[in-house]
């Protein structure tokens, strides 16, 4: 590999992702030290992170590494996909408009909400009895 990387941060819930793309790859990804594939073992996780190469039309040009913590596989997930269309900006800022339109560039703020006093979890209540 070159000693040059382009780098984007991408954040997901409690999830927090670091996705650096290696130029004259040939479109190995590789996340905690795992294949992609293997580390995103659900149908369809693995597709879903790859979007942003796909809309731009560089699968294989890069190898992708990636250092993700925290959260779930969802949460983990989505991080991914951020980061890894924040660093194609990096290399690319013409591929802006075609990446806010597969809506990869946007981050979503929800977050889990926090256990009130008095209740079960966040919202629900405990059961009413009358009697």
């Amino acid at each position: 590999m070159t000693s040059n990387y382009y780098e984007g941060i991408g954040r997901r819930k409690t999830s927090t992702a670091r996705v650096r793309l290696w130029p004259g790859g040939n479109g190995s990804v590789v996340i905690n030290d795992k294949p992609g594939e293997e580390y995103l073992a659900r149908i369809g996780d693995f597709e879903q992170v790859l979007e942003p190469l796909r809309a731009v039309g560089q699968e294989t040009a890069y190898n992708v590494t990636v250092k993700v913590q925290g959260g779930g596989d969802t949460g983990q997930r989505d991080a991914i996909q951020l980061g890894l269309a924040r660093a194609l900006l990096k290399i690319e800022p013409e591929w802006r408009p075609v990446l806010r339109a597969g809506e990869f560039l946007s981050r979503d703020p929800r977050e889990k909400e926090r256990k009130k006093p008095g209740l079960k979890r966040a919202r629900k209540a405990p059961t009413y009895t009358k009697r």
